[in-house]
């Protein structure tokens, strides 16, 4: 049997919840050719038996890569979920956001040889994220903002996010003043230019090490491309407990280095220098 065209890196912690909602749409997706590959920072037993009964229910095949539980200690996991990638186009997101039916589609849709794709996701509240439903994901609801206004969603100019398709869309990603950044919840690039930059930077915890993985791709000749008004996923709400102010100005710097060194390589990725 060939391999899957996409493999889909969903990373996640300790968050069973969100994560079967999460599963649940990427089972409704148009696009079917593809691979699931969790990469998980360490999470309880209870995610593993989730796992085993969502392998049941759902179409496409789950792999579940897990690390012992040392902190966070999100780029390891990805550098580990990475090398278990079996399709040549890897598409990234997290256990916390449930993609439309198209995310996929789109993704597919735009991959193109030297770029990469940024994409972006909608913010829902507490009690929005807490009542979406198998249901409600199946049938598209928790993307309609008519449905996300009556449970409670204030208007905003981001709702274009959930409302622009075709053109409009094509446009809105052309104009957008956002740059075209790896985003962790909402990027794809090929498997052989992540491997060629050597990953994700393991020295890096919570705060931007999903960007400064895209700024050594961009180093090394890769472009970013926008469809944050194309691919869309929908963010369920949630603490943050991982996020310090020693984390956030450690990866600063390190980023700061990538930038005015130009460097496209990290020793401290998936392949370990001495």
């Amino acid at each position: 049997m060939r391999d899957k065209k996409i493999s889909v890196i969903i990373s996640t912690y300790n968050a069973e919840a969100w994560l079967e909602k999460v599963l649940w749409g990427y089972n409704a997706q148009t696009f079917r050719d593809f691979e699931m590959v969790i990469a998980d920072d360490g999470s309880r037993p209870s995610t593993k038996a989730l796992l085993d009964r969502m392998q049941a229910e759902v179409f496409y095949p789950i792999i579940h890569v897990w690390q012992e539980d040392e902190g966070f200690q999100k780029s390891r996991i990805l550098n580990k979920a990475v090398e278990r990638c079996a399709a040549e186009y890897i598409v990234m997101s997290d256990g916390d956001c449930v993609p439309r039916k198209d995310f996929l589609e789109v993704h597919a849709e735009y991959m193109e040889e030297g770029y990469f794709l940024s994409g972006g996701y909608f913010m829902l509240p507490m009690p929005i994220s807490e009542a979406i439903s198998r249901e409600d994901i199946e049938a598209g609801r928790c993307f309609d903002v008519q449905w996300l206004k009556a449970n409670g969603l204030k208007s905003s100019f981001k709702n274009n996010k959930l409302t622009s398709a075709g053109f409009k869309a094509r446009l809105l990603n052309k104009v957008t003043p956002t740059g075209a950044t790896w985003n962790g919840h909402n990027a794809s690039g090929w498997k052989k230019d992540i491997v060629a930059v050597n990953g994700f930077d393991e020295r890096m915890q919570y705060g931007g090490q999903d960007r400064e993985l895209g700024e050594r791709l961009m180093n090394y000749g890769i472009r970013g491309k926008q469809i944050r008004y194309s691919a869309i996923c929908v963010h369920l709400d949630h603490a943050r407990g991982y996020k310090t102010p020693e984390s956030i100005a450690k990866n600063q710097a390190i980023r700061k280095h990538t930038r005015e060194s130009k460097c496209i390589w990290t020793n401290f990725g998936i392949r370990k220098e001495a």
